[in-house]
This record gives structure tokens, sequence and C-alpha cells, in this order.
């Protein structure tokens, strides 16, 4: 079945960055738009960011816009997460989707 692993996630201080990587396998991963979605302690699954198949679309939660940049290399299958001016309000278990398919997810945390 589809398989997404998340990498990338740590302890952060605040202001730091973070890159995180997702690889997928077992689906043609250049046909599906991508997405990463955050769940803090004791609050919902949010979407964070988007990037369409081609790589050409992107989209951004307001929360992050500005700070976080999603891209992918379809020739390595693989989605990443750059994120920039990390704030502890951005620690969360950051999960990698596509196909209809999660990641198991990483952990980030940006603490001083």
């Amino acid at each position: 079945q589809v398989q997404l692993v998340e990498s990338g996630g740590g302890l952060v201080q605040p202001g730091g960055s973070l890159r995180l990587s997702c690889v997928a396998s077992r689906f043609t991963f250049s046909l599906y738009d991508m997405h990463w979605y955050r769940q803090a302690p004791g609050k919902e699954r949010e979407l964070v960011a988007t990037v369409s198949s081609s790589g050409s679309n992107r989209n951004y939660a307001d929360s992050v816009k500005g700070r976080f940049t999603i891209s992918r290399d379809n020739a390595k299958n693989t989605v990443y997460l750059q994120m920039n001016s990390l704030k502890p309000e951005d620690t969360a278990v950051y999960y990698c989707r596509g196909a209809a398919a999660w990641g198991q997810g990483t952990q980030v945390t940006v603490s001083s």
C-alpha cells in the first residue's frame, strides 16, 4: 500500500529553521497533490501547506505564510517543508499526506 515516511523533525530554538522531508512510495507520486499537516497537543490536525502535482502551485495556512515553503522533487518522490523563523506555536507533530494516505509524523519542538 501507499507509504509516506517523514523525517527532519527535532528541537529548535525560536527563530531557527528546520527542513522536513517526506519520501513516498507505492504510488505514482507525480500525479498527486501533496500536503503537510500538523497537530499540536490538544488541538485538531490542521493543513499547513499544499503543493500541486507538478509543483507549480502552492498554498499555505495564514499562520505560516512567508515563513514556510513547500516544494517537491518528483524524480525523488519526495516532498519538503522548509520552515524558517520558527515560533513556539509551531510546535506540533507534522504529517505528510498524499494519495489518501498519512505518514507516521515527525515531531517539531520550538523552545528555548
